[in-house]
C-alpha cells in the first residue's frame, strides 16, 4: 500500500503536514476531508532505501501482536467502534508492516466486510486461528473477551517456544565456538611448532605425529571438510522440499537422544494451548483440527490431527483416534476424554497445556545440567590433546639441551 504526503489546513485555518497508507491517491484525500480537514496538495511518497520495510520472516512479530491483541480488545472494551479503534491503533503503531495491515483491514471494513473476513485478506500477518476466533467473537458479541484471550496464548505461546530454543541454541553456540578454536589451533598454532620440532630434528611422539597429521588434513583440504559438513545440511533440505521426507524428519526429531522428549513435549504443550483457544471461542471441532494442523508446524503430528479428523467425521470421538494414533502420552488422552464427559474442553486442554509448559521448563534445566559439562568436558579433551601433543617433544628438546 502507497504512502501519500500531504498539505492540509484544518478547521481553525491551521496548516497541517503528514504521511498517510492509502489504497490511492483519491482514499487519501476523501479520508482526510472526512477529518474536517481541506487538502491543499497530495503527492505519493518515494520510497528510498531507508524507508523500506525490514522484517524478519513473513509476517508480524509475536510480541507487537500481543501488543496489539491487548490494545484492540481494551479499545473495543472501552466502547469505541471497531473502525475508529483500528485507525487509532494504525497512527500509534510503530511498525511499518504493522500500519500497513491494519490500514488494509480498515479499507476493507469501510467496503462492508465483516472484521474477520477483512483480517482473512492478509493471511501472512494475520492467522487463520486468530481470524476464526475473531469470527466468534463477531457472532457471540464477546470480542474484546476473545482479543484477550488471544493475547495470552500468543504470549504464553512465544515464551514456550523462546525457551526451548534458548535450549537449543545453547549447545550450539558451544559447539561452533569449540569448532572454531579448534580450527585456530589445528591452522595456526600447530604448523608453527612443528617447523619448529623439525629444525631441532626431535623425535616426535605418536601424540603429535596423529596432531601433525589431522593440521596438515585440516590446512590443505579445508574446503573439502567445509563441503563434508555442509552436505548433511543440503541433505535435510533437500529432503524438507518433500512431503514424505518432511514427515520423517519431523518425526525423527522426537526421537533424538536428550532433546526427542523435550522438543515433543515443546508441541504438546503448543497443542493443548491453542485447541484450549479454540474450544474457548466456540469453533466446531472439525475447524479447530484443521487451524491446529498448521499451527503445530510439525508434519509427524499434523498427520496424527489430519486423521483425526477424518476419523471424527465418520462419526468418532476425538479421544478414540489420539489413542489409536500413539502419539499422544497417556494423560493427554485422559484430559481429552475427561474434557469430552465433561463439556469443558477448554478448560482441561488449558491446564495441560500449563503441565507440559511447567514440564519443559524443568526439562530444560535438567539438559542444561547435563549438556554443560559434557560439553565442557569434550572441549577440554579435544583441546588438551592438542596441547599435549605441543608441549610433549618440548620436554624431548629440553631434555637434548641439558645432555
Amino acid at each position: 500500500m502507497p504512502s501519500f504526503v500531504y498539505e492540509a489546513v484544518d478547521r481553525k485555518g491551521k496548516a497541517i503536514r503528514g504521511t498517510m497508507w492509502a489504497q490511492s491517491k483519491q482514499k487519501a484525500i476523501l479520508e482526510l476531508r472526512n477529518s474536517g480537514l481541506t487538502v491543499k496538495s497530495m503527492a505519493e511518497k518515494q520510497k528510498s532505501v531507508l524507508d523500506m520495510e525490514i522484517t524478519l520472516g513473513n509476517s508480524l512479530g509475536k510480541k507487537e501482536f500481543v501488543v496489539f491483541c491487548r490494545q484492540f480488545a481494551t479499545l473495543i472494551r472501552s466502547g469505541i467502534q471497531i473502525d475508529q479503534a483500528l485507525k487509532l491503533l494504525t497512527n500509534q503503531s510503530p511498525s511499518r508492516r504493522m500500519k500497513r495491515a491494519l490500514s488494509e483491514v480498515l479499507d476493507h471494513l469501510r467496503a462492508g466486510l465483516q472484521l474477520s473476513d477483512a483480517l482473512a485478506k492478509r493471511p501472512k500477518d494475520f492467522p487463520s486461528m486468530f481470524v476464526n476466533m475473531v469470527a466468534s467473537g463477531e457472532v457471540g458479541g464477546n470480542l474484546d473477551d476473545i482479543l484477550e484471550h488471544m493475547a495470552n496464548h500468543y504470549e504464553k505461546d512465544s515464551q514456550s517456544i523462546a525457551k526451548v530454543r534458548s535450549a537449543l541454541m545453547y549447545p550450539a553456540i558451544v559447539l561452533v565456538v569449540a569448532a572454531c578454536v579448534i580450527v585456530f589451533l589445528l591452522r595456526s598454532i600447530v604448523p608453527t611448532f612443528e617447523g619448529l620440532f623439525a629444525e631441532q630434528g626431535a623425535e616426535l611422539p605418536f601424540i603429535t605425529t596423529f596432531v601433525v597429521s589431522i593440521s596438515g588434513i585440516v590446512e590443505q583440504y579445508w574446503y573439502g571438510l567445509l563441503v563434508l559438513l555442509m552436505l548433511p545440511l543440503l541433505a535435510a533440505r533437500m529432503v524438507l522440499m518433500t512431503k514424505t521426507g518432511k514427515y520423517w524428519l519431523d518425526a525423527m526429531k522426537y526421537r533424538v537422544p536428550v532433546f526427542g522428549p523435550l522438543m515433543k513435549k515443546s508441541t504438546l504443550a503448543r497443542l493443548a494451548r491453542t485447541m484450549a483457544a479454540l474450544f474457548y471461542g466456540g469453533i466446531p471441532v472439525i475447524q479447530i483440527l484443521s487451524v491446529s494442523e498448521k499451527v503445530v508446524q510439525n508434519a509427524a503430528a499434523a498427520r496424527v490431527l489430519s486423521r483425526t479428523r477424518e476419523k471424527m467425521m465418520q462419526g468418532k470421538q476425538m479421544s478414540e483416534p489420539f489413542k489409536e494414533s500413539g502419539f499422544f502420552p497417556d494423560l493427554f488422552n485422559q484430559v481429552v476424554q475427561v474434557g469430552e464427559e465433561t463439556g469443558r474442553m477448554d478448560v482441561m486442554l488449558a491446564k495441560v497445556a500449563d503441565y507440559y509448559e511447567s514440564d519443559v521448563e524443568r526439562a530444560i534445566e535438567q539438559v542444561k545440567t547435563l549438556i554443560e559439562p559434557a560439553l565442557m568436558m569434550m572441549l577440554t579433551v579435544v583441546v588438551g590433546i592438542i596441547v599435549a601433543a605441543i608441549i610433549t617433544p618440548m620436554f624431548s628438546l629440553y631434555e637434548q639441551i641439558i645432555q
